[in-house]
């Protein structure tokens, strides 16, 4: 790929299979599993490990998808990129581009509030402004990822490590307890078949954004090794891997306390350890969860500061964000940038309306992508990548995803609909205000692709 900006060093190329499925696991792995278990038993009764199966082969279509394009199109710009390659609309690659990266900003933002409230209550700093120590964690990540991606890579190794410590702690005291209960039993005993899929349906919806980490993946897809093989092998193995723990953990949850229980605990996985493994210190979770937020959010700054830097190569950002140093081989300036927009965030404080807002975004961008990869496939002379699926696999995708948008929507979530709608709206006048379309880069960008399809 030619440098963003001439004269200027690429990123390195230094991500191995192994590292990149214990990347995409991690981004998986979250924090909130540890209360989703308990939302799922509220709906799905004993049976939450169906949620779980029928969310991963919803998720997993879009994966196919996204698992595909890394193999033809491995770049940094991830969806902004596919998007532009598919559809030569400047004004919708920006629109992909920034809606990805607003929900980057405010998950990190949130995350960096719940590592401050957990530093505060494990070390007993309830004197401490929680705003200090957001701004404090933010840059110590923002410092990790400036110093290189193989520090950053090994700090997701550590975290990734803890938090799946964490879930296989929960199957492994609570795995003698198996096949003591039920695993069919609905809190709504004699359902019609209709009604049974319908609340597997929305138990399947509740779970879905636990396999999200597709653009995560993509956007470190050009400092991966062979990215047109690993990329693939590593995308499906994560969300395998991740499926795998899930069932488990849900299967153990049930097992040990009642789902009745779950439903009502506040910590419904830190329920289980106290009755499967009183002997667990109390402070452990507290532990892992502070090791599980901050991994997601040095997973999705790291994926924000490339998508930025993709974008500066399309020419539809500053040039500057393009820049990489010449040392560490990063992004600097985007990595820098960044920073002061989630810290700004970060100091607002609450924001979860906002990170509601930023989830339809985020499925609207996976409809897009979906589409893109069907006009690609059926484009002649488009270049093929090592790992194709079937035309049937991105219009399922696309249309599961336009499905959960309904779902949220018609759930009431006005407000984040209204929001994501001026979020959108500011994206637009942001891309003329700035004249993203009309920058000599982005023409020179556009004048290349037009010359080589195949490219």
């Amino acid at each position: 790929m030619t440098p963003p900006t001439t004269g200027q060093p690429t990123l390195l190329r230094t991500i191995g299979p192994l590292q990149l499925t214990l990347y995409g696991l991690g981004s998986m792995l979250g924090a909130g599993i540890y209360g989703l278990i308990g939302k799922a038993a509220g709906q799905l009764g004993s049976a939450i490990w169906v949620a779980f199966l029928v969310s991963m082969i919803a998720a997993l279509l879009t994966g196919l998808s996204y698992a595909s394009i890394a193999s033809r199109y491995p770049r940094a710009g991830g969806a902004a990129y596919v998007t532009q390659r598919a559809y030569r609309k400047p004004l919708l690659s920006y629109l992909v581009g920034l809606a990805v990266v607003c929900s980057g900003l405010t998950s990190i933002a949130t995350q960096s509030n719940v590592v401050a409230e957990n530093l505060k209550h494990l070390f007993g700093w309830a004197s401490l402004p929680t705003s200090l120590l957001a701004l404090g964690f933010l840059l110590v990540i923002a410092g990790i990822l400036v110093r290189g991606i193989r520090e950053s890579l090994w700090f997701n190794l550590i975290c990734t490590g803890v938090e799946a410590a964490g879930l296989l702690l929960v199957i492994a005291v609570g795995v003698d307890h198996w096949g003591s209960v039920s695993l069919l039993e609905l809190p709504f005993p004699g359902m019609g078949n209709g009604a049974l899929a319908l609340l597997i349906m929305q138990g399947a919806v509740l779970t879905f954004f636990s396999f999200i980490g597709f653009e995560d993946m993509l956007n470190v897809s050009e400092e991966v090794k062979n990215p047109q093989r690993n990329m693939p092998l590593a995308l499906i193995s994560a969300m395998v891997l991740a499926t795998v723990i899930y069932m488990a953990v849900a299967v153990t949850a049930v097992s040990v306390v009642p789902w009745q229980d779950l439903a009502q605990a506040a910590g419904p996985l830190t329920l289980v350890i106290e009755r499967a493994a009183p002997w667990f210190p109390a402070v452990g979770f507290t532990v892992i969860t502070i090791f599980a937020v901050a991994n997601t959010a040095l997973i999705n700054y790291l994926m924000a500061s490339r998508l930025l830097y993709g974008m500066s190569y399309q020419g539809l950002m500053p040039k500057a964000l393009g820049a990489v140093h010449r040392t560490r081989r990063t992004p600097h300036m985007a990595i820098a940038v960044l920073f002061v927009i989630v810290a700004a965030l970060a100091l607002i404080g609450n924001i979860q309306e906002l990170a509601s807002a930023t989830v339809l975004l985020l499925l609207s961008v996976f409809v897009v992508v979906n589409m893109a990869l069907v006009v690609l496939k059926l484009r002649k002379g488009e270049a093929r990548g090592k790992f194709e699926v079937p035309l049937a696999v991105p219009i399922a995708g696309a249309l599961i995803c336009l499905a959960l948008i309904v779902v949220r929507v018609q759930q009431g979530d006005i407000l984040a609909t209204l929001i994501s709608g001026g979020l959108l709206g500011l994206i637009v006048v942001l891309y003329y205000a700035t004249g993203a379309g009309r920058s000599d880069r982005l023409q020179a960008f556009l004048e290349e692709e037009r010359s080589d399809p195949a490219a």
